[in-house]
């Protein structure tokens, strides 16, 4: 019995995670990348070599920078101003874009 609670308690905690688990919606990542692509691609490739890429990042380490970014906690001259008007639900939606975009390597002859 106590198993079965266990069990349930856990399919539980998984079904009402964290909003960005549940709530991501990587089309909609597409659509607010927009205003990234500019820099990051909407590929995920960054256009400069000063801008990071961030095609295949997982969404827990890009949902962290852009939670940094907003709330105060990390600075950069544009990504402050612009991560200022994203809500966790838009962030959760651009991890799920970034972290679903495929980065293929090729070794080096």
């Amino acid at each position: 019995m106590r198993y079965l609670a266990a069990l349930i308690g856990c399919a539980a905690a998984l079904a009402f995670g964290p909003a960005e688990t549940r709530a991501a919606d990587a089309a909609a990542g597409k659509a607010k990348a927009q205003m990234c692509s500019v820099c990051h691609g909407l590929d995920g490739i960054g256009r400069n070599p000063d801008v990071p890429n961030l095609a295949g990042e997982s969404t827990i380490y890009v949902s962290k920078q852009l939670k940094a970014y907003r709330d105060g906690e990390r600075q950069h001259e544009q990504m402050s101003i612009i991560a200022q008007s994203l809500t966790d639900e838009d962030i959760a939606n651009l991890a799920a874009w970034y972290a679903g975009l495929k980065v293929t390597v090729e070794m080096p002859q």
